[in-house]
C-alpha cells in the first residue's frame, strides 16, 4: 500500500492506495476549474440554496456540485469536499486500482478489495472517539462523509456532535450530512435527534443510511455498517 498527503489550498488529502500513483496533478486540475468558475459566479461561491445552471457547459466537477446540492437541498459549496473525494476516487479506479481510499477533510470516498476501518469522530462526551464503521470489501464505489455543528470548520446551523452519511456517492453524501446536521435542532438532544430523523427521512432514496449523535442521544435511518471499538484518535483542528 502506498499512503500519500496532498494539500492543495483548502484541499487536505490523505490517499491510502494500492498502485504508485500520485493524482495531484488531477487535484489541482479540478480544483482550477472550480477556482475559476467561482471567480466568474460568486452566487454559486456564497449560495447556502441549491441552483439551477443552464447553457454554461461548466465543466465535471461544477455540474456534480449543481446536481448534488439540488438533491441534497443545499448550496453547492456544500458538496466540494465530497465532490472532490469522489472525483479523485474515480480517477485513481480509473488507472486501475482495486483499493484506495481518499479521506478529504473528513468526506471520504472508497473502494477497497479488503475490509477497512472507518473511524467515527464525533468527540462525544459519552461515546468518545474509540469507534469505527467497519466496512466489508467491496468492488464498488462507497462515500462515508460526515457534519458537525461542534467540530471543524464547515457551516452547520444545526448542533450536532457528528452526522455521518454513507450513500454510493461521496459528493451526495457531503450534502446530505449538511442538511440533516442542519436540523438537528431542539431543546434538548432527545428532539434534536428526532427532528434530524424526521428531516432524513424525506431523502431516503438518495443514502444508505445515517448516524446521527447528539450530546446523550443516537439515532440512525437505514443499515449501518458494522460499528467496532478501534483505538481513540485524534483530529488536528
Amino acid at each position: 500500500m502506498f499512503f500519500q498527503e496532498i494539500n492543495i489550498g483548502q484541499t487536505h488529502i490523505r490517499l491510502k492506495t494500492d498502485i504508485n500513483y500520485n493524482p495531484h496533478q488531477y487535484i489541482q486540475s479540478i480544483r482550477n476549474d472550480l477556482i475559476k468558475y467561482c471567480d466568474n459566479n460568486k452566487e454559486f461561491l456564497l449560495s447556502l440554496e441549491p441552483l439551477k445552471y443552464t447553457g454554461e457547459n461548466p465543466s465535471e466537477i461544477i455540474v456534480k456540485m449543481y446536481e448534488s446540492s439540488a438533491c441534497a437541498d443545499v448550496g453547492p459549496m456544500a458538496c466540494v469536499a465530497g465532490t472532490i473525494s469522489e472525483m479523485t476516487l474515480n480517477h485513481m479506479i480509473s488507472k486501475g486500482s482495486e483499493f484506495s481510499l481518499v479521506e478529504n477533510g473528513g468526506d471520504i470516498a472508497v473502494i477497497n478489495n479488503e475490509k477497512v476501518l472507518c473511524g467515527i469522530y464525533s468527540n462525544n462526551n459519552i461515546l468518545g472517539n474509540n469507534m469505527a464503521f467497519e466496512i466489508k470489501a467491496r468492488k464498488k464505489p462507497l462515500g462515508i462523509c460526515s457534519s458537525s455543528g461542534k467540530v471543524g470548520h464547515s457551516i452547520s446551523f444545526g448542533k450536532s456532535d457528528c452526522v455521518t452519511v454513507i450513500s454510493k456517492s461521496s459528493s451526495v453524501a457531503d450534502g446530505f450530512a449538511t442538511r440533516i446536521a442542519n436540523a438537528v435542532q431542539g431543546k434538548d438532544s432527545e428532539t434534536k435527534i428526532y427532528n434530524a430523523l424526521e428531516t432524513a427521512e424525506n431523502y431516503r432514496e438518495f443514502f444508505k443510511s445515517v448516524l446521527i449523535i447528539s450530546d446523550k442521544h443516537v439515532g440512525s435511518i437505514g443499515k449501518l455498517p458494522k460499528i467496532v471499538e478501534s483505538n481513540e484518535f485524534k483530529v488536528k483542528m
